[in-house]
């Protein structure tokens, strides 16, 4: 029995939590030795995780703006962390970036050091000044340092933009799994997706999506890590592998140079299922240049340090010093996995080339290989594909096709893993996408509930309606973004670098000028907003029309030219118009102090 306050409990509850987790893992290994299919094992997996996850929803449901919007300002530090690691750790880190290192090369670790060194930005810009400041949203925060509702509907906008096209990147994540689990056609696995997201964040808001954080963090550090050890063990690189990367690359490139590269024809790949791709490069190639992995991790950190979603956990936190060592928390639990995606991504390809180990593929005959039993399961969810373009009767390297998402999933089952495996990093990706979606869903609903409901159009609702409104968007936006996602416009990488852009493009400097330059004004902020977010929707538009781009900005980076943008125009228009009055440089002064109260006080 836990006798006592519950935030005095949390190490406690969440030590149970694991222990019982570990414990379903067990059953479900004795279930599969005594002959339970894997199909059952996947949909208990799924099944109990959001089970439990929907529980601490409605446990921690409340009528209480505070405790709604922001888990009434009492999160611990370590625990904080470890649900921005999960609100942070999304599909695309869980699912996709592996994929990603799989068939670009190692620069696409770019967005490893992008997305980990954006958080030092976070930490030394922004987030123990916006927790100061006492906000309740990122718009909020805008609208109030600047003044007038335009600026504040701007932030709205931008945030929207932004936090809409990565969820919907995570909807697709949650949707991939649980098609593959139960079995079911993606198109209607994105609403069962969509369903379990919102069970968690409907009633309690912030705080049901912090508690519910935290056990999905526990649930996807587990399901990312364990078979990272277990194949490296398996496949003799030792039984921490992170020390033994490099050997495993070169190893990768002497089997690659042996095979060698014949290069698909136009006609060949028309029988690739769409978005699927092959082994196109040596795995230790770095994408293109320098510049080309420096302008990617760049806009990766700027992107960071810009999403709402980020930002919103650190208003969590009971105190300034708070926030600040909760960033500290937040990089250590995302070091975890990101250390070892790279790690993941090495070992299932050499899993699937390397001839001297008994899952590799390469050289086999296509008949052997397509009666594999992994690849018959993954060819009928349309992630896996070969085809014998030669003629020759061999799989070659290059007659190998994949889904980026199906690295992670598909690899404890390649590899030779019991199945109880694969269902946990299905349990896990499940995880990792639904914690993301829940912040990114939540953050646009409280966007729109408190910055443009209460605070522009009806000031005087009260806070039962206020939260009405909160939960009506929630699902609005969920249904919205499923039917997005159900359409594959772009894989989960893609959107979610998108998104990175689109946060950047409009918010980095509004947000950061917001707390160091006090003459930045409302019209600049308006103008840095608004041109940088249309500037670097536009510079999107033309490169995937056709347009060469310039000084090296891609499709991935086009947020380095809107915040160019961004910052231009709201220096400008800050100079050329009235200062802020005295009491708001003031005000922008104290936010720079840790002591005192926060700025805004009990105004909500």
């Amino acid at each position: 029995m836990i006798k006592g306050n519950f935030i005095d409990n949390l190490p406690k509850v969440y030590g149970i939590y694991t222990g019982g987790f570990l414990a379903f893992i067990i059953i479900m290994s004795i279930a599969e030795q005594m002959g339970v299919t894997a199909k059952t094992i996947g949909i208990c997996f799924v099944a109990f995780t959001v089970a439990i996850y929907a529980i601490i929803g409605y446990l921690s449901r409340t009528a209480q703006a505070d405790a709604y919007y922001v888990a009434g300002r009492q999160v611990p530090t370590v625990f904080n962390g470890m649900a921005t690691a999960a609100d942070w750790m999304s599909g695309a880190s869980f699912v996709a970036m592996a994929g990603g290192i799989y068939f670009k090369g190692y620069g696409y670790m770019a967005l490893l050091v992008g997305w980990t060194g954006g958080y030092v930005l976070v930490a030394s810009l922004l987030a123990p000044y916006l927790r100061k400041f006492g906000c309740y949203t990122v718009p909020d925060f805008i609208g109030t340092r600047y003044g007038g509702n335009l600026s504040r509907f701007m932030a709205v906008v931008v945030l929207t933009v932004a936090s809409f096209t990565y969820v919907t990147a995570q909807i697709n994540a949650t949707g991939t799994i649980a098609s593959v689990a139960l079995d079911i056609p993606f198109q209607y696995a994105v609403y069962v997706g969509l369903i379990s997201i919102l069970l968690c964040s409907m009633l309690g808001g912030m705080r049901g999506v912090t508690w519910t954080q935290v056990a999905q963090y526990i649930v996807l550090i587990i399901a990312y890590l364990l078979p990272v050890f277990w194949i490296s063990n398996k496949m003799g690189a030792g039984f921490f592998p992170h020390f033994m990367l490099a050997d495993e690359v070169s190893r990768i490139a002497e089997l690659e140079a042996q095979f060698g590269f014949v290069k698909n024809s136009a006609e060949n790949l028309k029988e690739v299922p769409k978005g699927l791709a092959g082994i196109t490069k040596a795995h230790s190639a770095v994408n293109a240049t320098p510049w080309a992995f420096i302008s990617l991790a760049l806009a990766m950190m700027m992107g960071t340090a810009s999403l709402p979603h980020v930002m919103m956990r650190y208003f969590t936190t009971p105190s300034v010093k708070a926030a600040r060592k909760s960033v500290g928390w937040s990089l250590f639990f995302i070091f975890l996995l990101y250390s070892s995606a790279p790690m993941l991504a090495t070992l299932s390809k050499l899993s699937l080339i390397d001839p001297s180990l008994p899952t590799g593929i390469i050289g086999k005959s296509i008949s052997e290989v397509q009666a594999i039993d992994w690849y018959q399961n993954w060819n009928q969810a349309n992630l896996m594909f070969v085809s014998d373009f030669n003629g020759n009767g061999t799989l070659e390297l290059n007659e190998f096709f994949m889904g980026g998402k199906a690295v992670v999933l598909a690899t404890p089952e390649i590899a030779g893993l019991p199945y109880v495996i694969s269902g946990l990093v299905a349990a896990g990706g499940m995880a990792a996408a639904m914690s993301t979606a829940d912040g990114l869903i939540l953050a646009i609903a409280n966007a729109i509930s408190h910055d443009v409901y209460y605070k522009i159009i009806d000031p005087k609702a009260e806070t039962a309606k206020r939260l009405v409104v909160a939960r009506v968007l929630l699902v609005v936006i969920g249904f919205a973004g499923a039917t997005i996602a159900a359409l594959e416009i772009q894989g989960i990488l893609g959107s979610v670098i998108w998104a990175f852009d689109f946060a950047m493009s409009g918010l980095f400097f509004p947000l950061v000028l917001g707390v160091w330059w006090k003459r930045a004004n409302k019209e600049g902020a308006i103008a840095g907003m608004a041109l940088g977010l249309i500037s670097g929707a536009a510079y999107l538009v033309w490169v995937r029309s056709g347009g060469s781009g310039f000084l090296g900005i891609t499709q991935l980076t086009f947020g380095i030219f809107g915040s160019a943008v961004s910052l231009v125009a709201m220096v400008v228009v800050s100079l050329i118009t009235q200062a802020p009055n005295a009491a708001t440089q003031k005000m922008v002064d104290e936010v720079r102090v840790p002591a005192g109260k926060s700025i805004l006080g009990k105004q909500h």
